[in-house]
């Protein structure tokens, strides 16, 4: 199952790569229905706070006419940013499933723990490395061309 609703969050990464966006994707999931799905727009709206989840919350949130997100997964392909994560805490959402790893920036686990946080009012449940050499491999590429480009 968790593999199957990353591919979704992998399609909207790739929707980002065609825009020249950094290729990452999000789907949101209540129950097992898709209520939101994004990816980075970053460049393109000219916005540091564009990226995929950030766009998915929004669009969640106003599916459920809601800024709590209580009964919603999310899975996105990179790992949280510390923004993101703090945006998913205060969202309420009770998990998070995430592809690949984000050593430099990565705030749920791999840099800091925001997602699971004794002093916040809310904690999410975290899963990482789900699909991680498809959503890793999209970000390689993305990063190699840029360089030779």
């Amino acid at each position: 199952m968790h593999e199957s609703r990353m591919k979704m969050a992998v399609m909207e990464a790739e929707k980002a790569l065609e825009k020249g966006e950094v290729p990452v994707g999000c789907v949101i999931y209540y129950g097992d229905k898709i209520i939101a799905k994004a990816h980075n727009l970053t460049e393109t709206l000219k916005d540091p706070t564009a990226h995929a989840e950030m766009q998915c919350i929004t669009s969640a949130s106003e599916y459920l006419d809601s800024k709590v997100l209580k009964g919603c997964s999310v899975y996105v392909t990179l790992e949280p940013c510390p923004m993101c994560a703090g945006a998913l805490v205060l969202a309420k959402v009770d998990y998070i499933y995430f592809g690949a790893y984000d050593s430099k920036s990565g705030a749920c686990g791999s840099v800091i723990n925001i997602a699971d946080n004794n002093n916040l009012n809310h904690k999410c449940t975290v899963y990482g490395g789900i699909l991680d050499f498809a959503c890793s491999g999209l970000l390689k590429q993305f990063f190699k061309d840029k360089r030779t480009g």
